[in-house]
């Protein structure tokens, strides 16, 4: 490490815990575009579907919750390389999947990974960066997260169109036709290997942090951690100010005072924390995600526009993150929060009223599909369906929601199809089993510039989330924790985090079965319009405060301090 600067090492701490949330947001991003292929080679319900898009998430969630004790055992940066290990592993495991079993372990590691990164890095970063670099390197973080974003994206959509290329030059050949969709999802898995390397490798070469190495009492240790992140002098005030704050804990502890985790300045501002995290969720944002280039399609663009709009938004996420870099530091937490809640929940009203222009024309044929049974198999041309409502003009679609003995499917047609016969039979373990109809529906295919609508609207969606709560979220999770509690603070927050965006993303297939999209998207708007309120009449502003400086705001129950924080 000699041969770094100050400064120098400064930049490469943010690069490998940048590279974290790199990986972060390729977790999130990668299953869009494979969701395209996935149950086209693997047998899989809507319910298994949807969990393993949700997989990520629950590991996720299981591992906020213990991430943060491990942290406190075992140090950041030994938690740092064990998530890296963690990501490279479940690549491995995804890519040699055969069935649902293993796919979803894969995806279930990714997401353990997923918690350990979320919950360490912004502690690492809090713990080692200046409270004026704080904000602009946790922010990078953010900013890395939604590249991933663009990287997984990006891979989707390459793959995508050579899957499609070699499609369409199979010639109907079932066969090459389905070696090619296996191909693509298992190429985008694959492809996302090499950024786990280099987080693994790089994070050998990073110091522990300075407030953790402290608080075990390893005090010497501590300050050449802060000479390496600091000048001399900045490194022997922030001994200083730690020295200061753990003397006045004892002394408390001393004086019969108590500690208690239930004090103000502990319980408030995890009930803040906590409150944010889950409403972050509750915006839909990782379901959007995760089931974009699905909902695009449902729009009404074809598989090579829905996986281009996919990467345009995404793109767009990480564009608007950088704006946001520049000015968390600038203009503030609660500034950037209040702006953000409110273009996000405009976003979501106009998507939710842009499906339902079409989703409210769909006609329930459920007993029609019914009748055109026999046994347990079903082939129904289109075209007898459209004798019979042939009031409706335009291209048509039909829906069924399905099932054979347990777990449902989906099966869709297009009047446009060269073969427009909706087909459903069953697999070889399931030929004893009948066929149950759920749901059928027919409606209007919505044209593609109703898509191209609805991808302006998720365009918007995104970007104020990436200049609001897609960069504030983590500093301000970081920011408000105290140090006593800020590592189990930390990982029970997220743990919430996660378990809202589970619990979406698990059921998000079923209920736009049942109810359609706009549905989901009224529902995270309402969650939003708590989330505007919590940032605009609760919520500190942290700018340029020292982590002590914000403790002591909870500690004294100011609400008003021109010298510290001014809060509302």
């Amino acid at each position: 490490m000699a041969k770094f600067s100050t400064s120098d090492y400064g930049r490469f701490l943010i690069v490998i815990a940048g590279f974290g949330g790199l990986l972060y947001g390729i977790d999130i991003g990668i299953i869009a575009a494979a969701l395209l292929y996935l149950s086209k080679t693997i047998s899989l319900t809507v319910q298994q579907t949807s969990i393993i898009v949700a997989a990520v998430l629950g590991g996720s969630m299981i591992s906020s919750l213990v991430a943060g004790l491990l942290a406190d055992w075992f140090g950041r940066r030994k938690m740092m390389v064990v998530s890296g290990l963690l990501f490279v592993a479940s690549v491995g495991l995804i890519v040699i999947s055969h069935g649902f079993t293993l796919l979803f372990l894969g995806r279930l590691l990714q997401g353990v990974s997923c918690g350990v990164i979320a919950v360490v890095i912004p502690l690492y970063l809090a713990e080692c960066l200046s409270a004026k670099k704080r904000g602009q390197g946790t922010a990078i973080f953010q900013l890395l997260l939604t590249f991933g974003i663009v990287v997984a994206a990006v891979a989707g959509w390459f793959y995508t169109r050579r899957a499609e290329t070699l499609i369409a030059g199979a010639g109907g050949n079932d066969i090459l036709i389905r070696a090619a969709q296996d191909q693509a999802w298992r190429s985008m898995f694959l492809s996302i290997i090499y950024p786990g390397l280099i987080f693994f490798f790089g994070t050998f070469f990073l110091i522990e942090t300075p407030r953790w190495l402290f608080r075990k009492h390893r005090s010497a240790e501590a300050l050449a951690a802060l000479r390496r992140l600091s000048s001399p002098e900045e490194a022997e005030l922030q001994m200083l100010e730690m020295e200061a704050i753990a003397g006045d804990h004892r002394k408390k502890a001393s004086g019969n005072t108590g500690d208690s985790l239930l004090q103000r300045k502990y319980v408030i501002p995890f009930v803040l924390a906590s409150i944010i995290l889950a409403c972050n969720q509750a915006t839909g944002m990782n379901s959007i995600l995760g089931f974009l280039v699905i909902i695009l399609k449902q729009a009404g663009m074809s598989p090579s526009h829905a996986t281009q709009g996919d990467v345009v938004v995404k793109l767009l996420n990480c564009v608007m993150t950088i704006l946001a870099v520049a000015l968390v530091d600038k203009k503030g937490r609660k500034f950037l929060l209040k702006t953000g809640t409110c273009g996000i929940i405009l976003s979501l009203l106009a998507c939710g009223f842009l499906f339902r222009t079409f989703e409210s024309r769909r006609l329930d044929i459920k007993k029609e599909v019914q009748g055109a049974l026999h046994g347990n198999r079903l082939r129904l041309p289109l075209s007898e369906v459209a004798l019979s409502h042939a009031d409706i003009e335009g291209p048509m679609s039909l829906t069924v929601l399905y099932s054979y003995g347990s777990g449902e499917r989906v099966a869709t047609a297009l009047s446009s199809d060269n073969n427009a016969v909706l087909s459903i039979a069953p697999e070889t373990t399931e030929a004893t089993s009948p066929l149950v109809i759920k749901r059928a529906f027919y409606g209007p295919v919505p044209k593609e510039e109703t898509g191209w609508l609805i991808t302006i609207c998720l365009g918007l969606f995104i970007c104020f989330f990436s200049i609001g709560p897609g960069v504030v979220v983590w500093l301000t999770l970081s920011e408000l924790m105290p140090t006593r509690i800020r590592s189990t603070g930390m990982g029970i927050a997220l743990l919430l985090n996660s378990g809202v965006s589970t619990l979406i993303a698990a059921l998000f297939l079923p209920v736009v079965g049942n109810y359609g999209f706009y549905a989901m998207f009224f529902f995270w708007a309402v969650c939003t319009i708590l989330y505007f309120v919590t940032a605009a009449f609760f919520l500190p502003e942290t700018k340029g405060k020292t982590l002590e400086e914000i403790e002591e705001y909870f500690e004294s129950g100011e609400r008003r301090s021109p010298k510290t924080i001014t809060a509302v």
